[in-house]
């Protein structure tokens, strides 16, 4: 009876982040929806189901070793781990992405600020050879991470599929003064071009020249 109350239990939990909140975007892809909504339905289908059903217990404590399976149903609902911030993305190192084909990269219209996904705007930086960025006003959404000499970076995490994966995308900001480390903020200015000719050795962010900030809400769907 407890392990199928706490099935049951589990279940609900499942269908609330997926099917009645966007909780579940802090963990996965939006595409994992259906699948974490269909999860839900069959745990909770097998717990009722098991309430009925009375079995004989071999152990005596059984039900005390089950109940102790409710611990990650209370931390679901009530104390849900937020999506991976500065912490994650401080410790992260990001992977070698394949150079992309300039011809991807579509023109950039309009002459005012051009809102643009971090990692474009990284993409744009190392491997569009028209540097369509130079000279061009963006707008770039994501989160504080500090870096040194008062620096700071604009970071948006990336993830494959689920936040196991996840990797940090930065842009170092320069001539804006840090935000409070995690706040969300939209930050305007102007790519940087990079002076050397050859990729250096190990990680280098591209940069960004601040003109404009502003703090917004953190989105419901964090990671690009």
């Amino acid at each position: 009876m407890t392990q199928s109350l706490v099935l049951a239990l589990l279940g609900g939990a499942v269908l609330w982040i997926s099917g009645f909140s966007t909780s579940y975007l802090n963990y996965v892809k939006p595409g994992f929806r259906p699948f974490l909504v269909g999860a839900g339905i069959v745990l909770v289908v097998l717990g009722v189901a098991g309430l009925f059903i009375r079995r004989k217990h071999d152990h005596a404590h059984g039900h005390g070793v089950a109940w102790l399976l409710c611990l990650p149903v209370f931390a679901i609902l009530l104390v849900a781990p937020p999506a991976l911030g500065s912490f994650a993305a401080a410790r992260s190192q990001a992977p070698a992405l394949p150079r992309q084909d300039p011809g991807s990269f579509a023109p950039l219209a309009g002459g005012g600020p051009v809102d643009m996904p971090v990692g474009e705007f990284i993409g744009r930086a190392w491997d569009d050879d028209r540097k369509s960025l130079t000279g061009r006003v963006v707008r770039l959404t994501g989160f504080v991470v500090p870096a040194r000499r008062g620096e700071w970076y604009v970071t948006r995490m990336q993830i494959a599929c689920c936040a196991a994966d996840a990797f940090a995308l930065k842009v170092l900001v320069r001539g804006l003064k840090a935000p409070p480390r995690d706040s969300w903020v939209e930050v305007t200015g102007t790519w940087v071009p990079h002076t050397f000719g050859r990729m250096p050795n190990g990680l280098v962010y591209p940069e960004l020249a601040g003109t404009g900030l502003a703090r917004v809400p953190a989105p419901a769907e964090p990671y690009e």
